[in-house]
This record gives C-alpha cells, sequence and structure tokens, in this order.
C-alpha cells in the first residue's frame, strides 16, 4: 500500500449549543445524540490521531452571527484552514457583507459560503435573479459556493452552474446520494452533469459511515472492512469529476451516529487505496488545498 499523505478533512462542522440553538438537530429523532456541543478542541486530538493536519469548517445555521465565530476560531491555531460560512445570497448588500467578513479577525480563512438547499421548497431557488445576483457577489469575492442538495435539485445545480461559470461550486456529500447496492440512473445523470462543468469539484463525503445494505452490526462497525459498497460511488465519482476536483470529508460530528472518526479517517484512506500516489493526494488533500485556497498541508503539522 502506498504511504498515507497529509490529509485535509473538507468538511466538518462545530457548534455550541449553550451560545447558538441549531433547530435542525430537532428535525428528526435519530439526530438525539447530537443534541451537545460539538467544539474544537474535541476535535483536535482525533484528528492529529488520524493523520488529519487542516481542516475546512463548514456552517450549520442560516444565522449571520456563527460565521464571525468561525471565522474568529480558525484565527486560534493551524488546524482550521477554511471556513465555509453563510450570507443572505438575496439580500441587496451581500457584496458589502462578504466584505465585512473578509475583514473581520480570522477572515483571510474565508473559502466558501453555503445555503441549506435542502430547506428550499423551490426547485429553482438556485436560478432566482436574486440569488444569482448574490452568488455573483461571491464569485467576485474570489469565494466558492458549496451545494447542500437532495439529488431531486442536482438538475437546477447544473443550470446555475452554467450560467455562473465564474464561480466554482462544490457538491456536497456526492449530492447527498443513498448509497444501494446499484447506484440511482437518475442521480448519476444528474451527478455526471454537474461534473461536466468545469467550475465544479465534490466532496467525497458522508458517505463512509453508511453501512453495506446486506451488512450486519459486526462488518458494519469496521469501515474499513466494509467498503466495497461504496467502491462504485467512487469509482462513478472518478469517472466524472477526477481525483483533481475530488476531496475527502468527514462530516463530522454527523458521521458519529454511525463512525467514529478514527473509522471514517480509515475508511477513506482504504477506499482509495488502490489508486496512485498522486490521485490519493489529491483527494485526500491537495484538491480541498486548491479548490478553497488552503496552505498546503506540512508532514506532522497541526
Amino acid at each position: 500500500m502506498l504511504p498515507v499523505p497529509s490529509i485535509v478533512d473538507a468538511h466538518h462542522h462545530l457548534w455550541d449549543v449553550s451560545a447558538r440553538a441549531q433547530p435542525w438537530l430537532d428535525s428528526s429523532p435519530t439526530l438525539a445524540p447530537l443534541r451537545r456541543s460539538f467544539l474544537l478542541p474535541d476535535l483536535l486530538p482525533q484528528a492529529a490521531a488520524a493523520g488529519v493536519t487542516k481542516t475546512v469548517v463548514v456552517r450549520t445555521v442560516t444565522e449571520p452571527g456563527e460565521t464571525p465565530e468561525l471565522l474568529a476560531l480558525a484565527a486560534t491555531g493551524p488546524l482550521v484552514a477554511g471556513v465555509v460560512g453563510w450570507t443572505d445570497l438575496t439580500a441587496p448588500g451581500v457584496a458589502e457583507q462578504l466584505a465585512e467578513l473578509t475583514a473581520l479577525p480570522g477572515g483571510e480563512h474565508l473559502a466558501g459560503i453555503r445555503h441549506p438547499l435542502l430547506t428550499e421548497s423551490d426547485p429553482d431557488w438556485l436560478e432566482r435573479p436574486d440569488v444569482l445576483r448574490g452568488l455573483r457577489a461571491v464569485a467576485n469575492a474570489g469565494l466558492t459556493f458549496d451545494l447542500v442538495l437532495p439529488p431531486a435539485q442536482l438538475p437546477g445545480a447544473v443550470r446555475a452552474a452554467a450560467d455562473l461559470p465564474e464561480l466554482t461550486f462544490v457538491l456536497d456529500h456526492l449530492g447527498n446520494v443513498e448509497v444501494r447496492p446499484r447506484p440511482d440512473p437518475a442521480w448519476a445523470d444528474a451527478f455526471f452533469a454537474l461534473a461536466g462543468l468545469p467550475n465544479t469539484a465534490c466532496k467525497l463525503s458522508g458517505i463512509f459511515s453508511v453501512p453495506a445494505p446486506s451488512a450486519d452490526q459486526e462488518s458494519a462497525d469496521e469501515p474499513a472492512a466494509s467498503i466495497e459498497h461504496l467502491r462504485p460511488y467512487l469509482d462513478i465519482a472518478l469517472d466524472s469529476f477526477g481525483p483533481e476536483r475530488l476531496m475527502f470529508g468527514s462530516d463530522w460530528p454527523v458521521s458519529t451516529l454511525s463512525a467514529s472518526y478514527a473509522d471514517i479517517v480509515t475508511a477513506a484512506v482504504a477506499l482509495t487505496s488502490r489508486l496512485s500516489e498522486p490521485e490519493r493526494t489529491a483527494i485526500l488533500g491537495g484538491t480541498a488545498s486548491a479548490v478553497y485556497g488552503l496552505a498546503p498541508p506540512a508532514d506532522g503539522e497541526l
């Protein structure tokens, strides 16, 4: 097996329930174990043990106060190297809001913006004139836009990305695809269409803790031993985006519902073990560094 490169975790979250409510945690009983705080000191030792040298923290709520807090946190140490925050894309002054964020302490770590399309009832939300205006402001600020959406909204994302070639769109969690023995053809078609646009990238995230559909509990607790059901999805992602536009993300702490941080990283390393060294290096760190403008990770740095 090839040596494991320094790893960049391109997708995780942090929240303090004593400081800021997380209403989305009340949306399902299955999220009950997450209704507590998950803080940077909780992640630091786990990241160090797993060989993760840099991370990108992603917003969780649509409140203007969260992103400044994440930026300030990124300024406190080397682990959190990038922040994907939130701002109201429909606001007339979105350009000014983005400029204010980048001027804050830690503002140099602002790498992108994300809006929860999962909560938008309008499947064409991304194509609204006011939203497109906001997305152009994101592009003008030199930031990316993360896409968190259900598979049914992928065609709309394709149209928006085609309309805004100056903006890099990053698809979270492979478009929230449901892992099945055979990938859904409708998802695969839309996924390939998005990948066909050069201004797009994709996160290999949100799937590493998904057990094989027929796996028993024992094998589900060992992601490294039960990754073969994920290989068709890696193959599709590689065929469409290529390693230079594909990046690993843990989705911690949401992933703790079914796997530890160490298990998630182990699964990602195992799933990419058959690739060439340059391909692995890209997926496990290089792509995230390039897309989000992070400083290259240094071996052993944390």
